[in-house]
């Protein structure tokens, strides 16, 4: 074989074994990272669909029906479940029940609202509030963080297993022929490698990434099969998470808006906002100020017991006397509820990711630190004889 072909034969096997995995994985990479926003997609396109039939004055079953006569896959099989069962006789808040995770719950939840209205057309403003998208600089941060999981820490998981299974103890073999006296943060770091402290913390890290990872691309309809009936996990911890909390806070006072503009009771309408936002421990607390209208509170003096902050209180204190509605006059409320909530998840994304970088550095520079040390025991040892 003269060597121009052996230099093709070379590079034929590089790409293939080097490039081709490498473009298959990007591939990958990029459709798990879009599938959030293909599914936000999804729902505002449907909305859209649902607005167009309302304003021409159609039935809402009947346009969906010809909708999926297009065959279009941009909408995915569940559209196409959703229109089964629409073809079937259900109605939309029935077949939307049927399948849970076409849309974000909290969408769900408010289409199902307006339809035991009446008025489907009422909830269309919130939900477009819900599916307000995140700006580029909060997807971009996330997106980095789910590369650095799943490029950067099963390489760092496999580099320090090589470290401690096949380095470390060749280099204890060589002091103990050599009976030289080890540094105290060598001994340290090398105690360390025999509990295989460092590997587990390593695993345990990569772990905790892979599920943050796998519950942003999997979505809400993953996350629900967490959810226990008697016991909210999920609702609780999304509740506790303060860019989650402001999200639901929106969500709850812009229906809840949408309703009182729309002449719905107080009591109901605070009803119907509490289940639209698809949280038990919303819900909850929405009973809680259904309570205190019963015994003859305000509204605006009964949302505190949404609210522990008093800031909705304030709020909607200021919007009884607004012109134009509620809606118009909580939305530079619910921008503001918006941007901090973006700011928030922004800031969280950045400190994990630095914080990985700086832990994987911190076990990088113990290991390193420590086979330096042996060298330089080693060295000096050899000096001295």
């Amino acid at each position: 074989m003269t060597d121009f072909a052996q230099f093709i034969f070379s590079l034929f096997w590089y790409g293939v074994l080097i490039l081709l995995p490498g473009a298959a994985f990007s591939v990958l990479l990029h459709f798990l990272l879009s599938l959030p926003m293909q599914r936000r997609d999804r729902a505002r396109f449907f909305l859209d669909l649902l607005e167009t039939a309302l304003e021409r004055g159609q039935a809402i079953e009947p346009a969906i029906l010809s909708a999926a006569e297009s065959r279009d896959r941009v909408m995915g099989v569940r559209f196409y479940l959703l229109a089964a069962h629409l073809e079937n006789g259900a109605r939309l808040g029935e077949a939307l029940e049927k399948v849970p995770t076409f849309l974000p719950p909290q969408v769900n939840a408010m289409l199902r609202a307006g339809e035991k209205l009446g008025d489907l057309k009422k909830g269309l403003p919130a939900c477009r509030e819900a599916l307000r998208v995140a700006p580029d600089t909060v997807r971009s941060t996330t997106h980095y963080m789910v590369a650095i999981l799943l490029i950067f820490a099963p390489i760092a998981c496999w580099l320090i297993t090589l470290l401690s299974v096949y380095v470390v103890p060749r280099f204890k073999e060589v002091f103990a022929g050599m009976n030289v006296q080890l540094w105290p943060f060598t001994a340290f770091v090398l105690h360390l490698n025999d509990q295989h402290v460092l590997v587990y913390f390593e695993m345990l890290v990569f772990l905790a990434l892979l599920t943050v990872a796998t519950l942003y691309i999997g979505g809400p309809g993953f996350v629900r099969w967490f959810q226990f009936r008697n016991v909210p996990v999920v609702d609780g911890i999304a509740w506790w998470i303060p860019w989650k909390q402001k999200k639901l806070l929106r969500a709850f006072s812009a229906m809840l808006a949408v309703l009182l503009d729309g002449g719905v009771p107080e009591a109901e309408a605070v009803r119907l906002a509490g289940e639209a936002t698809a949280n038990e421990i919303c819900r909850r607390r929405a009973r809680r100020v259904i309570a205190a209208l019963a015994q003859g509170a305000k509204l605006e003096d009964a949302i505190r017991k949404f609210d522990d902050t008093g800031e909705f209180h304030w709020r909607l204190t200021n919007a009884t006397h607004a012109q134009g509605g509620f809606l118009n006059a909580l939305r530079g409320w619910h921008a503001a509820l918006d941007a901090k909530a973006f700011q928030q998840e922004e800031a969280a994304t950045h400190i994990t990711t630095s914080g990985l970088v700086i832990l994987n550095g911190v076990v990088v520079a113990l290991i390193a630190i420590s086979m330096f040390g042996m060298l330089v025991m080693i060295l000096r040892n050899m000096v001295e004889l």
